[in-house]
């Protein structure tokens, strides 16, 4: 059953150009798996979740997707997972996410906690980078642009799809995650990946000469 989740998840989101294609799904799944390696868990539950957790995403399918979670019901039904595990599934899905986090939204399962953190691992890190330079380029964005500095309105960043800047969408977002972990495994991950953000931004500005940028840098990380 997992293996014809993971086929329909693959039509879905193979073709996607911001980020959040069956690559990311998979490493989400796989770290996940490993988070929860010395917990009791139920793999099938964390499989489901890690595999559904962005086919009804807000950035790529709307609002309406969102709430009424349409793509992860038909991939479930269709591969005739049971209908009680289903509505676990949702209602972890339906929390698993940056702005509901800011909402004060979070998975309710053991399950649901691991992916979440895996999720937001994958956002962090080499990988973390790669993705936002795709996300950005898919609007049309630049990586860096030294005479925007990033937002600091939660509703504005919270209700806006895409920063202005991948810089921008580092101080806003990524150099947050690490402090909304919700296991220790994840936290764990979550230091080291959100380390290896920082000394990429120490190089980037010190490359492009921007030394307004070291000390906003400097001020962020002391705050």
């Amino acid at each position: 059953m997992i293996e014809k989740v993971k086929k329909e998840v693959f039509k879905l989101l193979n073709k996607d150009k911001t980020g959040h294609n069956f690559d990311h799904v998979h490493r989400v799944l796989k770290l996940a798996l490993h988070f929860s390696e010395e917990e009791n868990v139920n793999v099938e539950i964390l499989s489901l979740i890690a595999l559904l957790h962005d086919v009804d995403d807000f950035k790529l399918f709307g609002d309406d997707n969102s709430k009424n979670l349409y793509n992860a019901r038909r991939i479930m039904t269709f591969c005739k997972v049971d209908e009680n595990i289903q509505e676990i599934v949702c209602t972890d899905i339906s929390k698993i996410g940056y702005r509901k986090r800011l909402n004060g939204s979070y998975p309710e399962t053991l399950e649901g906690k691991f992916v979440s953190d895996a999720d937001m691992c994958d956002a962090l890190g080499a990988n973390g980078l790669l993705r936002l330079n795709d996300y950005i380029k898919s609007y049309g964005v630049p990586f860096f642009n030294k005479n925007i500095f990033p937002s600091e309105n939660k509703n504005e960043i919270i209700t806006k799809k895409c920063s202005d800047s991948g810089v921008c969408h580092v101080f806003e977002k990524l150099l947050k995650l690490k402090n909304l972990m919700l296991t220790e495994k994840g936290k764990e991950e979550a230091i080291k990946r959100h380390d290896i953000v920082v000394q990429f931004l120490y190089h980037l500005f010190d490359e492009e000469n921007s030394l307004e940028w070291v000390e906003y840098l400097n001020n962020y990380l002391k705050n």
